[in-house]
């Protein structure tokens, strides 16, 4: 990881990296913040991302007061090694709003990134196995199972496409999903996966 004083600061005036926090999991922008060379070295040291405070003029923690840290992922500097962005895993809302992101307008939800939250649910209750909940059931009842529901969810996702009902196909196709999300995790795959093939089709 690069040190602070590799950072080309000479265009922000103030000296701070403005640094991007996006979500690791389903990479929607979280924050904007800055960071001056003890935030950065602290976020490097602890896994948790640490700002400085341009009005307070003192550094903050993310989850200091709420208890909603941003733990790190991934950091990465963009190609003029003027700004950095953070992957990090959110635990609890990131906006003081109670929303997921800052970037939610007017407080509301948005659902782009969403199969990745879904996934990342998937993956929780495969490690836990929780009692009661139909995810759990179906890793229970193995990959021969999970596959033949994911045949399930196609047929009649086919069915609805062909009958021209857009509705019926977005409920079918929605299910789909979701089952192969459960069949991905019992595999031992996931959406990262299914995203480097494909890419790999596409260089070709």
């Amino acid at each position: 990881m690069k040190q602070f004083s590799d950072f080309d600061l000479s265009k922000t005036g103030d000296g701070l990296l403005p640094v991007v926090v996006q979500d690791a999991r389903t990479l929607r922008v979280l924050m904007l913040g800055y960071m001056n060379r003890e935030a950065y070295e602290k976020t490097v040291a602890e896994g948790r991302v640490t700002f400085f405070s341009r009005s307070r003029g003192k550094l903050w923690t993310k989850g200091e007061t709420s208890g909603h840290w941003l733990e790190v992922a991934a950091m990465e500097v963009d190609c003029d090694a003027d700004t950095l962005l953070v992957r990090a895993i959110p635990h609890g809302p990131t906006c003081h709003r109670g929303t997921p992101s800052c970037f939610d307008a007017d407080g509301a939800v948005a659902t782009e990134g969403f199969i990745r939250r879904l996934q990342a649910v998937v993956q929780e209750r495969h490690r836990e196995m929780p009692e009661g909940h139909y995810t759990t059931r179906l890793f229970e009842r193995g990959v021969d199972k999970i596959a033949q529901k994911v045949g399930e969810e196609a047929v009649e996702t086919v069915i609805e496409a062909v009958a021209g009902r857009r509705e019926g196909f977005v409920y079918e196709a929605s299910d789909l999903v979701y089952h192969l999300l459960v069949l991905l995790e019992s595999m031992g795959c996931s959406l990262a996966d299914l995203e480097s093939e494909l890419a790999r089709r596409h260089r070709e």
